[in-house]
């Protein structure tokens, strides 16, 4: 009992490193209906910059969230604005190739600036491991959990409370009726898809203490975020913060109790079951961000 109590608590902590990247996927997807493909290459560029803030100006990976926050909003607001938006009138097959075709140049131009080299992130103390009633967790991880719960509560009171927050809401809900009030939804589409981009900016600074990055790392992390927004639904930040945990326990017990090198197998396939018997997701909360 003290092992899978352990491992529910591992998983906990592993869900809400995939909350923080998922959310911005749901964001993006369930405001500006575009699926983005980019997002974990967006995520590898914040990991990048962390650490050459890291190497060259000697900052804490933590502090760099803040820089890492306002540059990956800057980077997505300006794809959408100049990629993005010019094709929202196209068929979607259109708007995936240009983000596919985005992932793409942003691996190469990766491999060809860093190479194919792991580039690790030191940060003293964040290994640190600490007891909470008997278990065991790492500082990291329990920053990591804290700024999921606070990066979720800030979007529901942002989105609830706002000006800004409620015309994102109307055009997430019905984009026509939006603009018949006065929105200006092109406006509203670029902040939607930079705060997409943000949360992963928030992500790159957290996770670079704990994972080394090089061009593909990006890859393996928004893997599993599709399988945590599908799971969740896809236009639902609840949903997803609740399937991150989800596919973090799932990934924290199938990797002790069956192997390590087949957890990815068991989230893999619950993916497609869901997309086979519930292709809205587990959680239905409705349409748009909520």
């Amino acid at each position: 009992m003290d092992v899978l109590v352990q491992l529910i608590l591992n998983g906990i902590m592993l869900g809400s490193m995939y909350a923080i990247i998922s959310v911005g996927l749901t964001l993006i997807f369930g405001i500006v209906r575009v699926v983005n493909f980019a997002h974990g290459e967006f995520l590898m560029v914040g990991m990048y910059a962390v650490y050459l803030l890291s190497l060259h100006l000697g900052l804490h990976p933590y502090v760099s969230a803040v820089p890492m926050v306002l540059m990956l909003f800057a980077v997505g607001a300006l794809v959408q604005r100049f990629i993005i938006q010019p094709l929202l009138g196209a068929d979607e097959h259109i708007q995936i190739f240009a983000t596919v075709g985005l992932s793409t140049a942003l691996i190469n131009l990766a491999l060809l600036v860093f190479g194919a080299d792991l580039y690790s992130v030191q940060a003293p103390g964040v290994r640190q491991p600490l007891s909470i009633g008997g278990y065991t967790v790492l500082y990291a991880q329990v920053v990591m959990l804290v700024s999921a719960l606070v990066l979720v509560a800030g979007l529901h009171l942002f989105m609830q409370r706002t000006p800004l927050g409620r015309a994102i809401r109307a055009t997430a809900q019905n984009r026509n009726a939006a603009q018949l009030m006065g929105v200006r939804v092109d406006r509203i589409y670029v902040i939607a898809f930079g705060l997409g981009a943000a949360c992963v900016g928030l992500a790159s600074a957290l996770i670079s203490p704990l994972f080394p990055v090089t061009p593909t790392t990006g890859t393996y992390f928004v893997l599993t975020a599709f399988v945590v927004v599908v799971l969740g639904g896809m236009r639902s930040m609840y949903g997803a913060f609740l399937g991150a945990m989800i596919i973090g326990i799932v990934d924290s017990l199938s990797g002790y109790y069956i192997a390590p090198d087949l957890k990815e197998v068991v989230y893999f396939a619950i993916f497609i079951l869901i997309l086979i018997f519930k292709p809205t997701g587990l959680f239905g909360f409705g349409r748009g961000t909520e």
